[in-house]
């Protein structure tokens, strides 16, 4: 078992801003990073769920990561999300992120081809053997269909250069057992579990909803380092609604959230199709749950 903190605590799966003709907005993105590193955040997740990874091009995504590397120097991580369904393809993504100032790479379960376990840990391993770069894996079955499952992970946390995880199994007593027999980092990757995770040994948290509260969401971390659990559990629970708005209402987190940005003034822009934006009473509600946390 392992505090280890290789990214930081608390991380902001940020979104990528586009202009409203719809191309990247590198100064944007500049522009959100430097807020949300001033207001909380020590680690940004490019190219993520939230982040519309699969539709950006590959140069977009370094562009991203360039940019947003220049905008917070060294006062933050930056891992970039590198996973795709082809392991030559993660492989190519993997090496431009480390050549554009990653810090680590995110890389998720190759999705839609549901590899077996034995196919998935190779994946794994080629990609982390590809660069110098340490290596977050990402568990999300509801959206891949293939659970990384906690015997893998465990064999998993021997290669040297994969020291995380970011958790969206909804496998608590899962994530406990690899947290009791390995040393990696385990990254809470569904916001309702933030404090439950870190309270059990966790590093610290991938969030989408920090897009939006990265402040009011590092106070629950805080308080928690601080002695004050009580304190760690209202703050946690006073984000509960917002969170479960954003994330548990029916529109994906990459909508909502900037659809938020948008109504706060902050860089955002259109999300690509397939998504389509939230219409006007789902922005309101946000927003009206927004300023009650804030």
């Amino acid at each position: 078992m392992t505090t280890a903190t290789p990214f930081g605590r608390a991380l902001c799966a940020m979104i990528t801003p586009f202009t409203s003709a719809g191309a990247l907005d590198v100064d944007g993105a500049q522009r959100l990073a430097a807020r949300l590193v001033a207001e909380g955040c020590d680690g940004l997740v490019l190219s993520g769920t939230t982040g519309e990874s699969p539709t950006t091009s590959d140069a977009e995504k370094a562009a991203l990561v360039t940019a947003v590397r220049e905008a917070v120097g060294d006062r933050a991580s930056v891992v970039a999300g590198v996973g795709t369904f082809d392991t030559r393809h993660t492989v190519e993504l993997a090496l431009a992120a480390e050549k554009a100032g990653a810090d680590g790479v995110l890389v998720v379960s190759p999705y839609y081809s549901r590899p077996p376990q034995d196919a998935l840990e190779a994946h794994f391993r080629e990609v982390a053997d590809a660069s110098g770069l340490p290596v977050m894996l990402y568990d999300i079955p509801g959206r891949t269909g293939t659970r990384i499952e906690p015997e893998t992970l465990i064999r998993l946390a021997g290669h040297p250069r994969i020291v995380a995880v970011k958790d969206c199994s909804y496998d608590f007593l899962g994530a406990q057992k690899v947290l009791a027999r390995t040393e990696l980092a385990y990254y809470a990757g569904c916001d309702e579990h933030n404090l439950a995770l870190y309270a059990v040994g966790g590093a610290g948290y991938v969030s989408t909803v920090a897009n939006v509260v990265p402040a009011q969401l590092r106070a629950v971390i805080d308080a928690f380092d601080a002695g004050d659990t009580a304190g760690a559990a209202r703050s946690q629970q006073r984000a509960t609604a917002l969170i479960e708005l954003m994330m548990s209402a029916g529109l994906p987190g990459t909508v909502t959230a900037k659809a938020l940005l948008n109504e706060l003034g902050l860089p955002a822009g259109p999300v690509r199709a397939p998504l389509r934006p939230a219409d006007r009473a789902a922005v309101d509600g946000l927003l009206a749950e927004y300023e009650l946390l804030v």
